[in-house]
């Protein structure tokens, strides 16, 4: 029998697509049906007339269910050797070669929500309510195709009301695997350390009042556990943070609705409130009524609203913000397991609200803004992972890509699409170690992916890349070594699509560039395929090696030394560190100091010489995000006094920017101190804004590519951006500038690579 054939390709599968296609094939009259399987959703009809199938098509891809988002329609026609039934029927899964995509997990949506608060539904205070237009997805996953005995749920057999539910396919639960009430699901409990407390719904209420007591509380929830206490409650909030040794780091804030935020643009508030439901960071004021220790030194606050049932029903029964952090001790992932949270967290946290539907996957709480040029993403996990990346041009092979050593991300490429693994983190870590691991060998086995090219970073002392370069001998895969900067320009260039050469700066802490030189600070010709170093800073020592980046005061020692006449009295007045002599003669001498061109250290190093960092940060980025917040109080930074005026200059001599003239002009500068912190952001954008200009007209070049986790910093973002308005300027925004957008840019580099040698 004569017949149609749909191959749709997409976000397809687990967000009610199959129903939707049963109702607008009944409404249209249509006979045959439609299945899931690895490529995506299958659609078959007994031969329509051509208009029916053209309003079919049209209505298929402009009332598509919340969630759903089609990136290919294939149609071909066919003869079935058999006449389907009459009507439109739903087949059961396939598993085939996987080629569709993974939907990350998503926020409460409205119709729960309603039925969550509604006294007179079955699923009020239910704290696992959930829809085929929400709840978890990724985080409940352990293989495709996306059914019910393929997740966490397949603990929880289907009681008869919810069986039906699930079979309907006129049902907004139709095949939403997560489905679950109070008589079949998950339930929550709190306890202490030794016993149960209680459970159910008494157990959400006495959380509540524990918190309103001033207790610290972990909280299971989609894809880790998070430490809460009340955010008004300085003492609180200190506790919090002695015990979790976190002096100054700025916390995440989860706030019950909107109501409780000011100011928001719309942009903001599409954000907190959309099915990715991200951390947000807001100005401080927008955000009233919390302790001044949240965010200490910073101008911003990370701001969420409630993602599931149960953070609804928590922050409903608060009723005012609760710092929602996550659930680890110092140095370590977050914890996923009920057990694991009472043993490796009875020094962070009095109580435990738990329960037990497993988490598959960590996804940390994404972290984004809107920045002055757009969305800017900082952290990219929860809600947006595993979201496929398409790609302007198509790869001959399948490349694996293992990012860096700290905020460690990896990357698939297939074809014309690329998945970026949610955060992972800092791989100095064995507990972090063995979860990239799990998830290497996850993200095989679900996308049924066998890597035939496998991109490493250059540096020969990560752990990353000795992964990678296992994995390549044991898959008999090809290795490829990546130049780290190199690997950022390409990550925004991919996402935006880019196929031109570009003039990239690439700014950040270390990197592996060119012949083993260490890069932070560099300005580059890029393309897909190939880079040229073309200028930057100069290099300066890092005394004492990887101990540069949390001693700042090294990095005011190294710099004075190298560029200023006057080093040894500045040092005498303004440093603290009694061995600083010893390391100035450790310099001299090149004893552990290797050179390095470092964006990054040298904003720590003109924090300390403002005195607003501290000896030993206690974060990454800690001195430089002080810096940016106090040249943000400054008058040239709002436009109310003309930048023109200041007398801080960093020009050039040749290729490089002259460090020697900034921090003899900069020392002199008498002004007060967020003046003289916005003179050194405005001195380096004009530096690096002169370098890429004139790098771009001699390579005749219109792109100039902004990336490296310095970028971060919306200051000198904007400053460069105003100073290079002649070009076209790009910068990362659905993926991170810093290294957790590094495997992006290897995974495109290794491909195009490959491609030129088949």
């Amino acid at each position: 029998m004569q017949g149609v054939e749909l191959r749709i390709k997409g976000k397809v599968q687990g967000v009610g697509f199959r129903p939707f296609v049963w109702q607008l094939a009944n409404q249209h009259g249509l006979n045959g049906d439609v299945n899931n399987d690895g490529q995506g959703v299958l659609i078959r009809f007994a031969a329509p007339p051509g208009e029916v199938l053209e309003r079919f098509l049209a209505d298929l891809q402009t009332r598509l269910p919340p969630l759903a988002q089609i990136s290919e329609i294939i149609r071909r026609d066919t003869n079935w050797p058999t006449p389907p039934a009459a009507g439109f029927h739903i087949r059961e899964s396939e598993n085939t070669q996987m080629d569709t995509q993974i939907i990350p997990d998503a926020a409460t949506c409205p119709h729960c929500l309603a039925e969550l608060f509604d006294p007179d539904n079955r699923r009020y205070h239910y704290p696992f309510t959930n829809c085929t237009h929400c709840g978890p997805r990724f985080t409940i996953i352990k293989a495709i195709p996306y059914d019910r005995k393929n997740t966490a749920m397949a603990a929880f057999p289907l009681c008869p009301q919810c069986e039906k539910e699930y079979r309907d396919p006129a049902d907004r639960r139709f095949h939403a695997q997560p489905n679950a009430c109070p008589a079949c699901g998950p339930h929550i409990w709190l306890q202490d350390r030794q016993q149960i407390l209680a459970t159910h719904e008494t157990a959400l209420q006495h959380t509540a009042l524990l918190l309103r007591q001033g207790n610290i509380i972990a909280i299971k929830g989609l894809g880790g556990f998070h430490l809460a206490c009340d955010a008004g409650n300085r003492a609180a909030v200190e506790l919090l943070r002695r015990r979790k040794r976190r002096p100054t780091k700025p916390l995440a804030v989860m706030v019950p609705e909107l109501h409780f935020l000011q100011d928001l643009t719309a942009q903001e508030r599409d954000l907190l409130t959309g099915s990715a439901a991200p951390i947000v960071l807001l100005a401080k004021h927008k955000v009233p009524h919390l302790a001044d220790n949240i965010a200490p030194y910073l101008q911003e606050i990370g701001v969420m609203l409630p993602s599931n049932p149960l953070q609804h029903l928590l922050l409903r029964a608060v009723d005012r913000p609760l710092v929602m952090t996550s659930a680890n001790p110092s140095g370590q992932p977050p914890v996923l397991e009920n057990k694991s949270a009472v043993e490796n967290l009875t020094d962070l946290a009095d109580f435990y609200l738990c329960h037990n539907r497993d988490i598959l996957q960590r996804a940390d709480d994404s972290l984004l803004r809107v920045a002055f040029d757009g969305p800017e993403t900082l952290r990219r996990a929860r809600g947006y992972v595993p979201d496929e990346m398409p790609l302007a041009t198509r790869s001959t092979k399948n490349v694996l890509a293992l990012g860096a050593d700290l905020k460690n991300t990896f990357c698939l490429l297939r074809g014309d699409k690329a998945v970026l693994s949610q955060h992972i983190g800092d791989t100095a870590n064995e507990k972090v170690r063995s979860q990239l691991r799990e998830n290497l060998a996850l993200f095989q086995h679900i996308y049924q992916f066998t890597p035939q090219v496998i991109a490493v970073d250059a540096h020969p002392g990560y752990f990353s890349s000795a992964v990678g370069r296992q994995l390549a001998a044991q898959q008999q895969a090809t290795p490829v070594e990546v130049l780290h900067h190199h690997a950022h320009i390409v990550s925004v260039m991919a996402e935006h699509h880019c196929n031109e050469p570009v003039i990239g700066l690439a700014l950040d802490g270390i990197g592996m560039g060119e012949n083993g030189r260490l890069w932070g600070g560099e300005c580059l010709l890029a393309d897909y395929r190939h880079s040229q170093y073309l200028g930057g800073l100069p290099a300066v020592a890092l005394p004492g090696g990887d101990l540069a980046a949390t001693q700042p005061w090294r990095n005011w020692l190294a710099h004075l030394h190298q560029f200023v006449p006057q080093w040894r009295e500045i040092l005498a007045a303004t440093c603290t560190e009694p061995h600083w002599h010893a390391l100035s003669n450790a310099i001299e001498r090149g004893l552990n100091c290797p050179p390095a061109s470092s964006a990054g250290r040298l904003f720590d190093a003109v924090a300390y010489g403002l005195g607003i960092a501290p000896p030993r940060v206690s974060w990454e980025g800690e001195a430089a995000c002080r810096l940016e917040a106090l040249a943000n109080r400054s008058a040239f930074a709002t436009g109310a006094q003309s930048a023109v005026t200041i007398p801080v200059n960093m020009p050039l001599i040749g290729n490089q920017l002259d460090l020697a003239v900034f921090w003899q002009s900069w020392l002199d500068y008498r002004a007060a101190p967020a003046d003289k912190a916005f003179a050194f952001h405005y001195a380096l954008a004009q530096g690096f804004a002169r370098l890429a200009a004139g790098c771009a007209r001699r390579h005749q070049c219109r792109t100039i590519v902004l990336s490296g986790g310095v970028m971060h910093n919306q200051l000198l973002r904007r400053l460069l951006k105003e100073n290079l308005r002649p070009f076209h300027l790009l910068s990362a925004q659905q993926f991170p500038m810093g290294d957790g957008g590094l495997s992006l840019g290897q995974a495109v580099i290794a491909a195009h690579r490959q491609t030129d040698n088949t």
